[in-house]
């Protein structure tokens, strides 16, 4: 179903102290993404994929704060990225970062909104 949020980023300038504050804070599981600088918080239990088990629930991830993500974004899940960016921008927002694959997993893209919020847009593979 396209339109439902599916993940969230927390931007850090610090992994170690960001880590030790959100497993301390609210006990969520966090682990390294291989060959990314990229960490995995998982505030929800997981099954073997890493999606969560829980009806409604998201996990998210953190990356390294820098002067295009200075806050936190929440991603949208949609069928058609380009597309979506296509609609944004006749809409009054605009493509941050254009449609970038994520492994096998899916594709990634940031867009601002007509606000100046930046946002992820997810589509699976």
């Amino acid at each position: 179903m396209s339109g439902r949020v599916v993940h969230f980023e927390v931007p850090a300038e610090d992994f170690d102290r960001a880590t030790d504050f959100y497993r301390s804070a609210f006990g969520w599981e966090i682990s390294p993404m291989p060959g990314m600088e990229y960490l995995m918080l998982s505030p929800t239990p997981t099954d073997e994929q890493g999606m969560p088990v829980e009806a409604g629930s998201i996990n998210g991830g953190m990356f390294k704060r820098d002067a295009e993500r200075p806050n936190p974004v929440v991603t949208i899940d949609v069928a058609d990225i380009d597309a979506t960016l296509e609609k944004v921008g006749t809409l009054g927002g605009s493509t941050v970062l254009p449609k970038q694959e994520v492994g096998r997993m899916g594709f990634v893209a940031y867009f601002k909104d007509s606000e100046g919020n930046l946002m992820g847009l997810w589509q699976n593979v």
